[in-house]
């Protein structure tokens, strides 16, 4: 589905609209260009709608007879998330993942686009224009950063193994007991920023996994491929793989290899 061409062409796309819609808004944001959607913690700013509306013109256009599920376009309008359980290929959105650091000027932020048919991830890109960093895979071709295979190895013996996991902002206290059994010897677990450059991160090799307990596929989608491409693996808490669609088991994991995330997994499960 996805050739080198159309994954160009896709990157290009990504980057012009960071570029246009969300870089000239960062450290610059307004307060009325700030909003409040379902939490205090859970932000929205003018540079989110915009790049979305944009790709969401976009791409498209890059692939006929195919789809959007964008994460505002899903706040608006729930019913809009069905179409990762349809027949056409569907563009995951995320337009701007670690809205809180954008907004707070911190750099640690990206645009997350992946692309899914029928539930299988075909293509992936993760763009974090303020840390200059550029991420793509395609399903059976490996991931790249900034043109370097990604690789993610496998941790280190006798390391303790590092995990990002769900921030607390967001969790319920069932979710933050349950997260809090990875506070083991032999396991140094940290709160997460954004999504997608944690899941980066574990396909370079610089974190063993990340555990989150949350669904949404625009979070996840695009991290995903990276890290499969990489070598790495996903899988929840009842031990097979994550599905974009929903009803998973959660917590779930992505680990840089088949160990590490049973390691994690058999700590979230309490077993």
């Amino acid at each position: 589905m996805i050739d080198e061409e159309l994954a160009m062409k896709v990157e290009e796309a990504v980057r012009l609209v960071a570029a246009e819609e969300v870089m000239p808004r960062w450290r610059r944001l307004a307060a009325d260009e700030v909003a409040v959607k379902t939490a205090p913690h859970d932000l929205v700013t003018v540079a989110d709608r915009r790049a979305e509306e944009r790709l969401t013109e976009i791409l498209p256009r890059l692939l006929p007879g195919s789809v959007v599920v964008g994460e505002e376009a899903v706040a608006a309008d729930p019913a809009t998330y069905g179409r990762l359980a349809g027949d056409a290929p569907v563009w995951i959105v995320d337009p701007v993942d670690g809205t809180r650091q954008f907004v707070e000027g911190d750099p640690g932020f990206c645009t997350l686009v992946g692309l899914a048919h029928r539930g299988v991830l075909e293509g992936a890109w993760t763009h974090a224009p303020a840390l200059g960093l550029t991420a793509r895979a395609r399903r059976g071709a490996g991931a790249f950063l900034d043109g370097e295979r990604l690789v993610a190895g496998v941790p280190e013996p006798g390391r303790p193994l590092t995990v990002a996991h769900a921030h607390p902002h967001y969790t319920s206290a069932e979710q933050k007991r349950v997260l809090a059994r990875l506070r083991v010897d032999g396991v140094a677990p940290r709160e997460c920023g954004s999504a997608g450059l944690e899941y980066l991160r574990v396909a370079r090799g610089e974190l063993d996994a990340v555990a989150f307990d949350w669904e949404s596929a625009w979070d996840h989608a695009a991290g995903l491929l990276l890290v499969l491409e990489a070598g790495g693996v996903h899988e929840t808490v009842v031990g097979v793989p994550f599905a974009l669609a929903g009803g998973n088991a959660l917590p779930f994991t992505a680990a840089r290899d088949e160990p590490t995330a049973r390691r994690i997994l058999s700590l979230l499960s309490g077993a």
